[in-house]
């Protein structure tokens, strides 16, 4: 169709996680382990939920397009002004807008091959030529990255910790490659993860590389359970933040989101317990899978990727998980066909996860 570019025609629609409701109809179990998005098996923050609930009588208004109070207190949880944070609709929403605000006709993208698909999907929708480097041992290869900078670059994208590999790159590895980046190049680091990996010494934590070109994104996803709501936020210099505040939209996140987020950021309580229950269940998982034999890539995040011996293997196990009631991700459409994606769950649910493989197996 004439009306439709080139480089969108190419476009495969994104493939989430099968949801819980889908499985229901399809194999008829009143109840599903979701075990594929790498969602909070606990839930939402609480103290989200009583800030949307406290929200929802105010449904006819419209939010505030500046997002003044959460910028605020996400100023002052990460000792910056609010002149250096924005809010999105999730990471994703930060990218378009990031996409939306720098790039001009002739400038180029690079990123890890096989990495968030969210950014590859955003990444190829914008019609610019974008540099897929391979990963090495399953982690950003950054020296193969720098060498892929031309005068065009103008995004490097790095996630880290990874989706989906878990992986992290460390404080040294991005100390040597910021050295060969250009100050007119972004990087954008994003750390969806980062509640789960903020105590590991190894990690270069953005917040302590304020350089000019480096635009730190996080998330409520992940740790404060609200992937629902679709809330997210960026540091950067002051001057990024005021033009990508001009391009981004009106009023995005919507009010409910906002609501929830500047109640989850004074849940300490359920941040606390979130790690916790990702620390316990992703080590009784890694000792369980190891004892089965089961390949696995190290991770600092929520999940862990497993890798097995062919895609036919990969998938049979996905769908026989499946006929019991578990559901857990496929990596294919990551572009690691023998590669399945295990989110940590609640106790009960890692020991059934693991009593239904070994069985399996």
């Amino acid at each position: 169709m004439a009306l439709v570019p080139s480089y969108i025609q190419r476009l495969a629609n994104y493939a989430p996680g099968k949801p819980i409701s889908e499985a229901q109809r399809e194999f008829g179990f009143e109840k599903f382990i979701k075990l594929a998005s790498n969602e909070n098996p606990l839930g939402p923050s609480p103290k989200g939920m009583e800030a949307v609930q406290y929200s929802l009588n105010k449904l006819h208004r419209y939010p505030d397009s500046a997002g003044y109070e959460l910028r605020a207190k996400l100023a002052e949880r990460f000792n910056v002004k609010i002149e250096n944070v924005i809010l999105g609709a999730g990471s994703e929403g930060i990218i378009s807008t990031i996409m939306r605000t720098f790039l001009l006709h002739d400038d180029e993208l690079i990123s890890a091959e096989n990495s968030f698909i969210g950014f590859r999907v955003l990444a190829n929708a914008s019609g610019r030529r974008t540099h897929w480097v391979p990963m090495k041992n399953y982690r950003y290869n950054l020296e193969a990255i720098a060498e892929k900078i031309t005068d065009y670059t103008k995004i490097i994208y790095i996630a880290n910790p990874d989706n989906p590999m878990g992986t992290t790159i460390s404080r040294d590895e991005f100390d040597r490659f910021y050295k060969h980046v250009p100050e007119r190049v972004l990087i954008i680091l994003d750390e969806a993860y980062y509640e789960y990996v903020q105590d590991s010494p190894d990690f270069p934590d953005s917040m302590a590389y304020r350089y000019d070109n480096v635009i730190t994104l996080r998330t409520f996803s992940k740790a404060y359970g609200l992937a629902g709501v679709r809330i997210g936020y960026g540091f950067a210099h002051h001057t990024l933040i005021e033009n990508l505040m001009k391009v981004k939209e009106p009023f995005e996140p919507s009010f409910v989101a906002q609501a929830a987020g500047l109640g989850a950021l004074e849940d300490m309580e359920f941040l606390l317990k979130s790690i916790e229950t990702n620390k316990t269940g992703m080590a009784y998982l890694k000792k369980e899978l190891n004892q089965l034999g089961v390949m696995q890539i190290p991770s600092a995040t929520n999940f862990i990727t497993t890798v097995w011996e062919s895609e036919e293997k990969a998938n049979n196990l996905v769908q026989e998980l499946l006929e019991n009631g578990i559901i857990v991700r496929s990596l294919k459409g990551f572009g690691w066909p023998n590669c399945i994606r295990i989110s940590i769950g609640l106790p009960e649910e890692n020991q059934q996860f693991i009593a239904c493989i070994k069985e399996i197996l």
